[in-house]
């Protein structure tokens, strides 16, 4: 089992990687310190939960838990306020109280839907994610929790973050080939703003890593896991260095967002965003080597690079002022400075992102 600290002074919290966690859930639990006088309430989807959910309702009983769970319709689709009252109504009907916890075992959806809700209930409960994507390893950890609204992804949210995250690398062998790429995605992400070096060695070992490879998968994920564990150390709240971390997110964000959450997946939607980021460091008179190697690490994760022709420019744009990080009339990028540097780019003028939007439609290699 591999091991990484976040570090956030007394709300520090472990990150364990490996093999047949599931079915030590209970013992995980805890460790974490939730008691076992108070209901637990399992979140997950309606494509995890038949895998899974009974392994961790096991494990937890055997530990003397009281078990409460709540199966949500697997899909971006779920992280909705409706979604999120139903939740609400399973906790309080299964009686939890102020030393409770939520855990998510699921993908990202799951993960920020099911934060929410232990962010929420009772002004706070504990909580502890269990992801079963590759995906997940991002999202997982940090502690942003958030639904959706039908204008904007993520607009209502908290930082909340988990006593746990507890990682079963099992999981991710029913992973769909689509759902294994879109995982990594978020992966080479880590690499290309802070790791050069890492950056390269997911091009160079792509194959291994959508084949799941475990030992391939398991350095991949530590090192993704390390990179934003040390980013949130420095800046839990985004007030600052934690921005990096939107590297393709404001496009992303958007595409995601025009296309109703359901024709591409948030890897696909970030990995677009990360190509237009490069096109829009080259428009800011970056070396436009940074773009190309960019899409070549993005392609050989079998990911896509171009946006389809019926991606509105205008609604595209209109998408984008609704984000977090429009503000005052100006758009703050994070712009790649070479292949594991960025910079936190302030005053965007929104005619260059019309350019790279235009320009993604034309460019890169088509998916």
């Amino acid at each position: 089992m591999r091991s990484i600290t976040v570090e956030l002074g007394e709300r520090s919290y472990p990150i364990h990687i490996g093999s047949g966690l599931l079915q030590n859930t209970g013992e995980h639990c805890t460790l974490a310190g939730f008691p076992q006088r108070s209901p637990l309430l399992v979140v997950s989807d309606s494509e995890v939960a038949p895998r899974y959910l009974h392994v961790v309702e096991a494990s937890l009983r055997r530990s003397g838990y009281t078990v409460v769970s709540h199966i949500i319709p697997a899909g971006e689709a779920s992280k909705s306020l409706a979604v999120y009252e139903e939740v609400i109504t399973t906790a309080i009907q299964g009686g939890l109280d102020r030393s409770s916890a939520v855990l998510a075992l699921g993908g990202g959806v799951v993960g920020d839907l099911a934060g929410f809700v232990a962010a929420s209930y009772m002004r706070g409960i504990g909580f502890m994610q269990i992801p079963t994507t590759i995906l997940a390893h991002d999202s997982s950890v940090g502690g942003k929790v958030a639904v959706n609204h039908p204008l904007a992804k993520n607009m209502l949210g908290a930082f909340y973050q988990p006593s746990m995250v507890l990682y079963d690398l099992d999981t991710l062998a029913t992973l769909p080939p689509r759902q294994v790429a879109s995982g990594l995605a978020e992966v080479v992400k880590h690499g290309l703003i802070l790791d050069k070096e890492f950056a390269y060695w997911c091009r160079e070992h792509a194959e291994e890593l959508l084949a799941l490879d475990p030992e391939a998968l398991g350095y991949a994920l530590e090192r993704g896991c390390a990179i934003k564990a040390d980013v949130i150390g420095n800046d839990e709240r985004e007030q600052g260095q934690r921005a990096i971390l939107n590297l393709g997110h404001t496009i992303g964000h958007a595409i995601e967002a025009v296309g109703g959450y359901g024709v591409f997946l948030h890897g696909e939607a970030i990995a677009i965003g990360m190509a237009g980021s490069a096109l829009l460091a080259a428009k800011l008179g970056r070396d436009r080597a940074i773009y190309e190697d960019t899409v070549s690490m993005l392609s050989a994760l079998s990911l896509p690079v171009r946006l389809p022709a019926q991606y509105g420019e205008d609604e595209l744009m209109e998408a984008m002022m609704h984000d977090k990080k429009f503000k005052e009339g100006r758009m703050t990028f994070i712009v790649p400075e070479a292949i594991g540097a960025v910079s936190i780019v302030n005053d965007v003028q929104a005619s260059d992102v019309r350019g790279v939007i235009a320009q993604l439609k034309k460019e890169g290699t088509p998916w």
